[in-house]
């Protein structure tokens, strides 16, 4: 199960991941970025907690159609991102993944220099 501890390690274990707090106007929203680019924003301190992830817009609809605890981004582009709500309902393995395809698809699109810079596995 997620905690806020576990999601901030596994945000943060990414290559070149930081953790910032942008927005002043809310400054408990933290948000986990590549190359200067979100791929996760949480209110660690929430309850329930959720995370933002960025996602193809297919799978995206999929998601939500098959797991009540995923909806469309709140407060994002709702074909982009979703809002996956971690009470424990949806498997680790699941979330793990969709925490791993958000960064996958902000690094694929930052230019070739920074992604070889992250030592990216996705780079070929």
């Amino acid at each position: 199960m997620f905690d806020a501890k576990r999601l901030r390690a596994v945000c943060l274990d990414f290559n070149g991941a930081v953790e910032e707090f942008p927005f002043p106007r809310h400054p408990e929203v933290s948000t986990f970025k590549v190359g200067g680019k979100i791929f996760a924003l949480t209110t660690l301190d929430a309850v329930p907690l959720t995370v933002s992830l960025k996602c193809d817009p297919e799978l995206a609809e999929r998601l939500r159609a098959a797991h009540p605890e995923i909806v469309p981004g709140h407060h994002l582009n709702k074909r982009h991102w979703n809002t996956v709500t971690l009470t424990g309902a949806l498997d680790d393995r699941l979330v793990l993944d969709m925490i791993e395809d958000s960064y996958d698809l902000i690094v694929a699109r930052l230019p070739r220099a920074r992604q070889l810079a992250l030592d990216w596995p996705g780079h070929a």
